[in-house]
Protein backbone atom coordinates (compact mmCIF):
# COMPACT_ATOMS: atom_id res chain seq x y z
CA UNK A 1 0.00 0.00 0.00
CA UNK A 2 1.60 3.57 -1.09
CA UNK A 3 0.98 6.01 2.08
CA UNK A 4 2.32 9.74 1.61
CA UNK A 5 2.58 10.54 5.20
CA UNK A 6 4.34 14.28 6.90
CA UNK A 7 7.11 12.92 9.43
CA UNK A 8 9.38 15.31 11.41
CA UNK A 9 13.28 15.12 10.00
CA UNK A 10 15.22 14.28 13.33
CA UNK A 11 12.43 11.63 14.05
CA UNK A 12 12.96 10.16 10.94
CA UNK A 13 16.90 10.82 11.23
CA UNK A 14 16.99 9.21 14.97
CA UNK A 15 14.61 5.96 13.15
CA UNK A 16 16.86 5.99 10.95
CA UNK A 17 20.16 5.30 12.97
CA UNK A 18 18.42 3.11 15.55
CA UNK A 19 17.32 1.06 12.55
CA UNK A 20 20.76 1.09 11.73
CA UNK A 21 19.63 1.43 7.88
CA UNK A 22 19.66 4.65 5.13
CA UNK A 23 16.57 3.30 3.70
CA UNK A 24 13.27 5.11 5.16
CA UNK A 25 11.09 2.44 3.88
CA UNK A 26 12.56 -0.60 6.27
CA UNK A 27 13.20 1.74 8.79
CA UNK A 28 9.27 2.62 8.85
CA UNK A 29 8.30 -0.82 8.06
CA UNK A 30 10.47 -1.77 11.21
CA UNK A 31 9.12 0.71 13.52
CA UNK A 32 5.80 -0.70 12.64
CA UNK A 33 6.33 -4.11 13.39
CA UNK A 34 8.11 -3.10 16.59
CA UNK A 35 5.22 -1.45 17.56
CA UNK A 36 2.66 -4.01 16.98
CA UNK A 37 4.90 -6.67 18.63
CA UNK A 38 4.81 -4.34 21.94
CA UNK A 39 1.19 -4.23 21.43
CA UNK A 40 0.82 -7.94 20.94
CA UNK A 41 2.88 -8.24 24.16
CA UNK A 42 1.02 -6.12 26.14
CA UNK A 43 -2.45 -7.70 25.45
CA UNK A 44 -0.95 -11.17 26.43
CA UNK A 45 0.82 -9.72 29.51
CA UNK A 46 -2.99 -8.22 30.67
CA UNK A 47 -4.48 -12.14 30.51
CA UNK A 48 -2.51 -13.38 33.25
CA UNK A 49 -3.95 -14.48 35.83
CA UNK A 50 -7.48 -13.29 34.03
CA UNK A 51 -7.53 -16.20 32.00
CA UNK A 52 -10.08 -18.62 32.69
CA UNK A 53 -9.16 -22.44 31.69
CA UNK A 54 -11.50 -24.17 32.74
CA UNK A 55 -10.15 -26.00 36.52
CA UNK A 56 -10.09 -24.37 39.81
CA UNK A 57 -6.91 -24.99 41.90
CA UNK A 58 -8.49 -28.00 43.20
CA UNK A 59 -8.73 -29.74 40.33
CA UNK A 60 -5.19 -28.91 39.41
CA UNK A 61 -4.32 -30.27 42.56
CA UNK A 62 -6.31 -33.42 42.04
CA UNK A 63 -4.51 -34.02 38.85
CA UNK A 64 -1.35 -33.50 40.61
CA UNK A 65 -1.84 -35.86 42.93
CA UNK A 66 -3.41 -38.58 40.66
CA UNK A 67 -0.02 -38.49 38.02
Amino acid sequence: MKTLIDIRDDLMNELLKEANTQVKKEAVILAIKTFLDIKKREKLASLIGHYEFGYSLEDLDEMRNDG
